[in-house]
């Protein structure tokens, strides 16, 4: 675990080196957003097909998908409760209940799982996002956007399942259907989503390393990031961990889901906070600090597990 987080804690310090030389005079956010645009469409799809296309589904998926949804609902209550009792206002409430609820299952979660504890892992990855996390995501998340913060009165209400038509969901309704109907991928085909699934793990850490910044981070946004750390580090782990002894899931694969929750507040709550008007800069510095606190923290609880 050690070794991995090194690993990692250099490549996203590559990547935050990016934003401040700006090599060829591109920035740290125009070259963030042509890496995780690539990802999204073409090297995430190709990883979930290939991963779900020969993993085992069934109940197991309907366990991954029970524990994300419990942990990121426990999430949700708490940062609310929290946010109820220290009176924050709405800007503030919103960003903090994102960013304590919603672990980066993805971007962080699947290059250390993967290193920690083998290919194997990225299966428990990809079910977790795609069963629980994400559906989670483009529902409660949107909506708790939109109750705390500001909607321009043209816009237009959108069907919750058009937030399913990208890429990586259609990759996964694909896969299963192949997976359920077990058809053998040709050699060709297998080898090629390998090479594209092999591109996601560097990218996906480089380009958070773009996204953290120290400058998001000031005394005034303690009071809200240390309860954001909490839940978010400590306390939906340690439920997790709880929940996941009464599943009939192997060991590693315990573990594995346990981490995964384990991970620090997602990047994808920014662009829900710029988009409904929360406090970004807020939301920006939780996922700073807890990225960084994130390096003590998996640690203890790889051991703990």
């Amino acid at each position: 675990m050690t070794t991995t987080l090194i690993q990692m804690t250099v490549l996203m310090l590559c990547g935050a080196g990016w934003g401040v030389f700006c090599p060829n005079r591109l920035s740290a956010a125009q070259t963030r957003l042509v890496l995780t645009t690539v990802v999204y469409y073409v090297f995430l799809p190709a990883m979930v097909l290939e991963v779900l296309w020969k993993a085992e589904i069934g109940w197991q998926s309907l366990q991954y998908s029970a524990l994300g949804c419990f942990s990121i609902l426990l999430g949700i209550a708490l940062s609310w409760l929290v946010a109820r009792l220290f009176r924050f206002k709405n800007p503030q409430t919103g960003a903090v209940m994102l960013a304590a609820a919603f672990p980066n299952v993805t971007y962080l979660g699947l290059p250390v799982l993967e290193q920690t504890f083998g290919s194997w892992a990225r299966s428990v990855v990809i079910q977790i996002d795609l069963f629980a996390a994400a559906p989670l995501v483009f529902t409660v998340g949107i909506m708790l956007a939109r109750h705390y913060g500001e909607v321009d009165g043209a816009e237009k209400p959108k069907s919750l399942l058009a937030f399913f038509n990208a890429p990586p969901f259609w990759a996964a309704f694909l896969a299963v259907a192949l997976n359920l109907n077990q058809v053998e991928a040709p050699l060709w085909l297998d080898g090629l989503l390998q090479k594209c699934s092999a591109a996601v793990a560097p990218l996906m850490i480089f380009s958070l390393g773009m996204a953290l910044s120290l400058k998001t981070i000031h005394m005034s946004s303690l009071p809200y990031i240390v309860p954001v750390a909490l839940i978010k580090l400590v306390l939906m782990p340690w439920a997790a961990m709880g929940l996941v002894s009464t599943m009939t899931l192997a060991a590693d694969y315990k573990a594995a889901a346990v981490m995964d929750i384990a991970m620090p507040s997602m990047i994808l709550g920014i662009v829900l906070c710029d988009r409904y008007k929360l406090d970004s800069a807020l939301y920006a510095a939780a996922v700073t600090v807890t990225t960084g606190l994130s390096l003590l923290s998996l640690p203890f609880w790889y051991g703990a597990l």
